[in-house]
């Protein structure tokens, strides 16, 4: 039977929904374990996080005409965000590479943007579903797309990313835990 408290909407966990680590961090196994080693990002712009998972398949046919076999030729996990804590140096250093970021705010912060290829990192995704913990976590996850940065008064600076969810050792992309409670994160 429907059910209507089983509906809900991808509220951000309060004090920042996205948080990102080195690949070798320890990983959360459910929607409650406080987030250890993690860098929380901030804010993420009012459109929320798009996860979009593709497969690609190819359909083999017999001889006649009959589609007999349909063979997946390829998967694609991506999460896209638009970060807008511009001046976050967690934020500029996840879009732009550690080493390529230094400094803190008060002092003067200088980037450098090149060409080197982005590490990938762990990221976790926490939200608050009526009243139920939901944590995406994504164990190997690549920025492989950044979006124009648009300077403008009318608009938050921020930087419009695109994270590739590439296999885990066990050859998963991402994990999601959701947990009943009335607490939040």
């Amino acid at each position: 039977m429907a059910n209507t408290a089983n509906v809900t909407a991808g509220k951000p966990a309060i004090g920042g929904a996205v948080s990102v680590a080195p690949t070798t961090a320890t990983l959360p196994t459910d929607a409650t374990t406080s987030l250890s080693g993690f860098a929380n990002l901030g804010y993420v712009s009012d459109e929320g996080v798009t996860h979009s998972i593709t497969r690609d398949s190819e359909d083999i046919k017999a001889w006649g005409g009959d589609t007999v076999l349909t063979l997946q030729t390829s998967f694609a996990e991506t999460f896209q965000m638009k970060l807008i804590e511009a001046m976050n140096t967690d934020v500029m250093k996840v879009v732009f590479g550690d080493d390529n970021v230094s400094g803190a705010l008060a002092t003067g912060i200088t980037t450098i943007v090149n060409s080197k290829e982005l590490p990938a990192h762990a990221w976790v995704i926490d939200m608050i579903w009526n009243g139920a913990l939901k944590r995406i976590v994504i164990p190997n996850g690549k920025i492989t797309e950044i979006g124009e940065v648009n300077y403008a008064d009318n608009d938050a600076v921020g930087y419009d990313i695109t994270i590739t969810a590439l296999p885990d050792t066990s050859g998963n992309c991402s994990y999601e835990y959701t947990k009943d409670s009335g607490a939040s994160l």
